[in-house]
């Protein structure tokens, strides 16, 4: 098994959440993040203090599939969600309960 993590902007989700539904990938976890960047994203001064926001809201998408599924969740990911995407994935030991996790490959049609 393995668990596919992946960071991307907002308005990016709704697409992949679509997308990983039709494909039959119903259990994600999602979870609002900020990704920090060296340059600032808002500027402004404040009674005389400059203020620097450093940080980016991200939504955090968890997915854990069988092994054979992992590519087809991260290429559904990096397909929607723009170059800002960040996708990383991991080995997964053990799910409890094993039946929200897919591995059934005739489930999946990417044809």
């Amino acid at each position: 098994m393995k668990m596919v993590v992946a960071y991307t902007d907002p308005e990016q989700f709704e697409p992949i959440r679509e997308d990983l539904l039709e494909l039959g990938f119903v259990s994600i976890t999602v979870l609002n993040a900020s990704g920090s960047v060296p340059e600032p994203t808002v500027s402004a001064t404040y009674r005389g203090a400059k203020l620097e926001r450093h940080l980016r809201p991200k939504v955090r998408i968890e997915c854990v599939v069988g092994a054979e599924h992992a590519s087809t969740v991260v290429e559904t990911i990096v397909r929607h969600g723009g170059e800002r995407t960040f996708v990383v994935v991991l080995p997964v030991e053990r799910a409890v309960p094993a039946a929200t996790v897919m591995t059934d490959p005739v489930a999946i049609d990417v044809g």
